[in-house]
């Protein structure tokens, strides 16, 4: 199945959290570049996602929310500290690694169940409509691993297209992907550190985090 519209409609958000609800894997666009998407606790679905780009079961992904609040409720056993900052953080073009005292999402995390990549992207304009899911995903680029980033559906490999079973079309995306910053100690010194540099630079996190990076 593949939509082609510039628009994310309502009716291709809701078949987007049918998708995932029933075991799916899909193509949608975040506020950075084209990414894979799928119920982060079906093990078949994030077998077919990994399988997809090559990438290693072993090897963590980010969780994506596309509500604030619904991400804040997730890691209600944070400190708060770390809850309110993730409250300032969120949405943007960042994922962010916090502690993960409750192992949740395991299928994520991956070899790391203490650690979990929390995601909450910027979604306006085009994308305004995905706000409105309110089903959590495992996520990762739509691109093979270790290769360029898909900014177009046209850019994501065939391959992978037609392994999904939804692709959702919004046309060019900005292209650079999130930054990833760990908040693992936030809780105990306000300390975060830039483990991937992306597209929220560290100003912009400074602004939102305060100087401990």
């Amino acid at each position: 199945m593949s939509e082609h519209d510039n628009q994310i409609s309502e009716e291709q958000a809701g078949t987007f959290e049918r998708c995932m609800s029933v075991g799916g894997v899909a193509v949608f666009p975040a506020d950075t570049v084209y990414g894979l998407a799928c119920e982060p606790d079906d093990k078949e679905a994030v077998r077919r996602l990994y399988a997809l780009k090559g990438r290693k079961p072993d090897k963590p992904a980010a969780v994506m929310f596309f509500d604030v609040s619904l991400a804040l409720e997730s890691v209600h056993e944070l400190g708060p500290l770390t809850r309110e900052a993730l409250g300032r953080l969120f949405p943007g073009p960042v994922t962010a690694l916090v502690p993960n005292p409750a192992h949740r999402f395991p299928l994520a995390c991956a070899g790391s169940p203490d650690t979990l990549g929390i995601r909450v992207p910027l979604l306006e304009g085009p994308l305004a409509e995905l706000r409105e899911i309110r089903w959590p995903v495992l996520q990762s680029s739509a691109n093979p691993s270790g290769e360029k980033d898909a900014t177009t559906v046209d850019e994501v490999p065939v391959g992978i297209r037609e392994g999904c079973d939804l692709v959702l079309d919004a046309g060019k995306l900005p292209g650079t992907p999130s930054t990833v910053v760990d908040m693992r100690n936030y809780e105990l010194n306000s300390k975060w550190t830039i483990v991937r540099e992306g597209a929220m630079d560290r100003e912009e996190l400074t602004a939102r985090l305060g100087t401990g990076g």
